[in-house]
């Protein structure tokens, strides 16, 4: 055993234990290395690379693509409303041809009656009562607008 003991201590077994652990450090180093290596190649790396670029190259035509298909939609819709429009302008247009009825709308608006008639104006009782001027010129009939403006000029000259 003394032999053994010596030997172990002698200085070309440290040596070469010290060399086996070295060895060892750096096997487990290198076996660590490559556990974390990452598994991107080049040729990856290269199709990334590829898609991101097409991805970005497509992007702007895209968003003009929706945009625009987004714009058509609004015009269809306003073309479709702007068509109802002129059929109810050409229906209304239809009824103001119509003698009958334009005699109606004029009586009503105006309040106008046939001879040997007799013209009455119903005050509903319920309804606030305004005065003259509160009522905007829009709102009061046309006449009552004309006598408006000869009273003014007629307080003006006095």
């Amino acid at each position: 055993m003394a032999v053994r003991d010596r030997d172990r201590f002698s200085t070309a077994t440290r040596i070469r234990l010290l060399g086996e652990q070295t060895a060892a450090r750096v096997y487990r180093s290198q076996t660590k290395r490559q556990a974390r290596r990452s598994r991107l190649t080049g040729r990856a790396a290269l199709l990334a690379l590829v898609l991101c670029s097409i991805v970005v190259a497509l992007a702007y035509p895209m968003r003009q693509y929706v945009s625009q298909r987004a714009e058509i939609a609004d015009l269809e819709r306003e073309r479709e409303q702007a068509r109802e429009r002129v059929e109810e302008l050409r229906d209304l247009k239809a009824r103001w041809q119509d003698d009958a009825y334009a005699e109606q709308r004029i009586r009503e608006r105006l309040h106008y009656v046939m001879p040997g008639e007799t013209g009455y104006v119903v005050i509903d009782p319920a309804a606030v009562k305004q005065s003259r001027a509160d009522l905007g010129a829009a709102d009061r009939p046309w006449y009552a607008n004309v006598w408006d403006g000869v009273d003014k000029s007629d307080a003006a000259d006095g």
